[in-house]
């Protein structure tokens, strides 16, 4: 198994607000979840519309893959590597309709600040 650190940013809208934080409360207890992120109620940095984030290992990437979409909910899953940019395009796995993100604000390649940050939020 891996240790790699993965982000899954899971996104809502005010309709799908309330099956969001259940699956937020249900990370929120999941040990295999090493950070579960504030419920943002509007677009920040990459991110156009509501979200939060988790934080995992690799190891747990299927079944948090399956809980957000056994939810019916959008996501970006990514991994952390030192490409920021990469992070959340080329190597992302959407679940349900893509967004366009803001890649403008992301970190140049090599500079990504996303793997000493991990298990920490700056949102």
């Amino acid at each position: 198994m891996s240790d790699a650190p993965y982000h899954a940013h899971i996104y809502y809208s005010d309709d799908d607000r309330a099956v969001a934080s259940a699956l937020h409360d249900r990370f929120s207890r999941d040990p295999a979840i090493l950070f579960t992120g504030a419920m943002t109620d509007r677009g920040v940095g990459p991110h156009p519309i509501p979200q939060y984030e988790v934080h995992f290992l690799e190891e747990s990437r299927a079944g948090v893959i399956a809980a957000i979409e056994a939810a019916g909910l959008r996501a970006l899953v990514h991994p952390l590597t030192d490409d920021d940019l990469a992070d959340h395009t080329t190597l992302a796995h959407w679940i349900g309709e893509p967004l366009e993100l803001d890649v403008t604000v992301l970190d140049p390649p090599g500079v990504n600040q996303g793997v000493p940050r991990f298990g920490k939020s700056d949102f």
